[in-house]
């Protein structure tokens, strides 16, 4: 079970974080600034999915693991932070008329809300949440959600390196500490072979999904553009700002967005520096830990 999935947390942080892609891992120490360590994985070793076995070879990952936090004499469990790729989980945001107080009642209400859209049984499942203020006497609650054997899969390695992975959430959350979000914004996070899309107004998360997405800048616009129409169709509202992570690789993004799109086009930054494709959620949650605003 995840914990509270935006809160800013109050025990003291683990003695590291990680990211994972498909390309590799990346690590950081919290409590030694926000210096990032990379260590590539083979193509064959992970290979994301929602439904399927992730790591393809574990032995690979806990090499990666090992290799960016060696064991040290004297501690057996040290804490981590495990950020996961965002296409391994379902994360939705639903609205309630009425949200219960009560914690069962809550995480009942939001499995029966899900229980239809995912492709996997809802009840067998890792759920995390938490509430947000949405329109009106509306609660908005932002849900993270996949199977335990995917989870499990992942966290394994993490234990054969002597680390006990105690938070796991999707980089994308951890990535939202990043984001200001007061102006109505479409946020496109690039890694890899994915497109995350988050829409952004109030200072609330209002949509998120991910999708496996064309390796040129045609198909991700192809990918990323509806959610502009959807804002305006469904929310009532109109995105001011596009704001890209991780697109270093397509050097005419901002521009060709901009003249598509007739709108603000801004490269994310954090207070540690450019954004890769492979570390956002990383520094997101440095920038979390460490105390720094967005």
């Amino acid at each position: 079970m995840w914990k509270s999935l935006l809160q800013i947390l109050k025990d003291p942080p683990p003695a590291y974080a990680f990211e994972i892609s498909e390309a590799g891992v990346a690590m950081a120490r919290p409590d030694h600034g926000p210096a990032i360590a990379f260590r590539p994985l083979r193509p064959d070793a992970i290979r994301v999915s929602p439904l399927e076995d992730n790591v393809l070879l574990p032995e690979e990952l806990a090499a990666a693991v090992k290799e960016l936090a060696p064991p040290e004499p004297g501690k057996k469990n040290r804490d981590a932070a495990v950020l996961i790729p965002d296409y391994a989980v379902r994360v939705a945001v639903l609205d309630f008329d009425s949200f219960p107080k009560d914690a069962h009642e809550q995480a009942s209400l939001v499995r029966f809300r899900l229980k239809k859209s995912v492709p996997f049984d809802i009840e067998s499942a890792a759920l995390g949440y938490a509430a947000q203020p949405g329109e009106g006497k509306k609660t908005d609650v932002v849900v993270a959600v996949a199977p335990l054997e995917i989870l499990a899969r992942y966290e394994a390695p993490f234990r054969v390196a002597g680390l006990q992975p105690g938070f796991v959430t999707p980089s994308c959350l951890a990535f939202l500490h990043l984001l200001d979000g007061a102006a109505p914004s479409v946020v496109a996070k690039l890694s890899g072979r994915f497109l995350t899309i988050l829409v952004m107004a109030g200072g609330r998360l209002r949509l998120a999904r991910c999708l496996e997405t064309p390796p040129d800048l045609a198909g991700i616009a192809g990918d990323l553009y509806p959610t502009f129409v959807f804002m305006e169709d469904q929310m009532g509202t109109k995105a001011e700002q596009l704001v890209l992570a991780g697109f270093g690789r397509y050097g005419d993004s901002v521009r060709r967005f901009e003249e598509e799109l007739g709108i603000p086009v801004e490269t994310m930054q954090s207070p540690f520096g450019a954004l890769g494709e492979h570390q956002a959620g990383l520094l997101g949650y440095l920038a979390q830990t460490q105390g720094v605003a967005a």
